[in-house]
């Protein structure tokens, strides 16, 4: 990175009780450059990773960083794990069930600084319909602008969740002993937001 663009991105930050967090005001997630991802444990034995391609939502910074609050929607039919049996599987009524749940969502209920540059925020993740609440262990990655003139900042952010408490229940039996899917699955979000005043400020 030039000096240039250094000073470009610290333009574009500020200090708040010795950290680094982003200068005030609405973010939209950028879905071409968001991810939602989750594993889950197969067989007992290994891992599974999936993704959720449909992502879109807001991020509002407040002057007061603990002030601020964030709004997420996931298409749940863009779920893609390399294998199409499995991805029909996932939408349908033993698990997702798309057809009458198709979005799942996330609103926040507070944001806590946990040092440096990570973040508690705590919110109702709601899917299949069911709401719990989650902590999201989040971190701020930083600012930059973009080759088209927008100011973006960047999160990245895990949970961990119990798939039954949202109504995930669906499984089987093994003859060797245990069950095919694990319980537990953690999702990870890393999201990519482009200021509303950036976004003015180029279309006027």
């Amino acid at each position: 990175m030039s000096e240039t663009q250094t000073l470009q991105a610290q333009q574009l930050t500020r200090q708040f009780k010795d950290t680094v967090v982003p200068h005030p005001g609405v973010y939209d997630i950028d879905p071409k450059h968001s991810s939602v991802e989750f594993v889950a444990r197969h067989l007992m034995i290994t891992k599974v990773r999936g993704r959720l391609n449909d992502v879109s939502g807001s991020i509002q910074i407040a002057e007061v960083p603990e002030e601020s609050s964030v709004e997420v929607t996931i298409g749940a039919a863009s779920v893609h794990t390399g294998e199409e049996q499995r991805d029909s599987h996932l939408r349908s009524g033993d698990f997702f069930d798309v057809e009458t749940h198709p979005t799942w969502t996330f609103k926040s209920t507070s944001v806590e600084h946990a040092g440096d540059n990570a973040w508690k925020v705590t919110g109702d993740l709601t899917i299949r319909g069911t709401t719990r609440q989650v902590v999201l262990d989040t971190e701020f990655d930083g600012a930059n602008q973009t080759p088209w003139g927008s100011n973006a900042i960047g999160f990245s952010a895990a949970t961990e969740i119990d798939r039954e408490d949202f109504g995930l229940t669906y499984n089987m039996v093994l003859e060797t002993g245990g069950v095919m899917m694990g319980k537990k699955v953690r999702i990870e979000l890393n999201v990519e937001a482009v200021s509303h005043q950036a976004e003015d400020a180029q279309a006027s």
